[in-house]
């Protein structure tokens, strides 16, 4: 921790670090799970074609730009390879439970099982190689822009870093999914409406990060928590 601030300021700021971390792998997780269920979501100017896991995965993007602002690269990147090492896992837990056979009375029977999580291997081994690339990306735009503005314009870096990384990790996934089912039009209008949506997210966020990073140096006084 910053030796600038004293014993009770560092644990506050390590129980924020953890908090987030939690929701930011426990948001990674459930887009996941939920992924192979594609909504229409009307905002009455457009209607968006998505994956249910698009909801809660713009979470993760402001959650990595929050910790990328206030502890640093190398802390925002622990977290990133935590909410890989949990995907590797769900991965596993997943293909295990396929391993056994249900009973007769179970509530999800193999066959549901395997309707509902057959296809979670090949949509979680596609989001881990986007998510890894992408955040990666994501936290090296913000860095970049926060050390060419010299920490100013915060709503440049927020929303730059992540509207570059959203449309990386949006057509990967996508692409990797449709690529065999689907025509190009349809993966194209996918991947654009899936994209915008992780956009327009990303400029409601900005007020977030402000009222956020505000919050965060009001209470300890500094503009970085953790150095690197």
């Amino acid at each position: 921790m910053d030796s600038r601030l004293n014993v009770k300021q560092n644990r506050s700021a390590f129980l924020i670090y953890v908090i987030l971390a939690g929701l930011f792998i426990a948001s990674l997780v459930v887009c996941n799970l939920i992924a192979n269920k594609f909504i229409t979501l009307d905002l009455g100017f457009y209607t968006f074609i998505i994956s249910a896991g698009v909801l809660p995965y713009p979470i993760t993007f402001l959650i990595t730009d929050f910790l990328s602002e206030f502890y640093g690269r190398r802390r925002t990147n622990y977290v990133i390879l935590g909410g890989l090492i949990a995907l590797i896992f769900v991965l596993f837990v997943i293909w295990l439970g396929a391993q056994f056979t249900a009973i007769d009375n179970s509530p999800v029977s193999d066959n549901s099982y395997n309707l509902l999580f057959g296809n979670s291997q090949r949509v979680i081994l596609a989001s881990m190689a986007a998510y890894l690339f992408a955040q990666l990306v994501d936290v090296r735009i913000f860095h970049f822009w926060k050390k060419l503005t010299k920490g100013n314009h915060l709503w440049l870096r927020n929303n730059f870093s992540t509207i570059i990384s959203q449309l990386i990790d949006t057509t990967m996934v996508i692409g990797v999914i449709f690529i065999d089912t689907e025509s190009l039009g349809s993966i194209g209008k996918m991947i654009l409406d899936g994209w915008l949506f992780k956009v327009l997210c990303a400029l409601f966020d900005t007020p977030i990060m402000y009222l956020g990073s505000w919050l965060f140096k009001l209470k300890f006084q500094v503009s970085e928590i953790l150095e690197d």
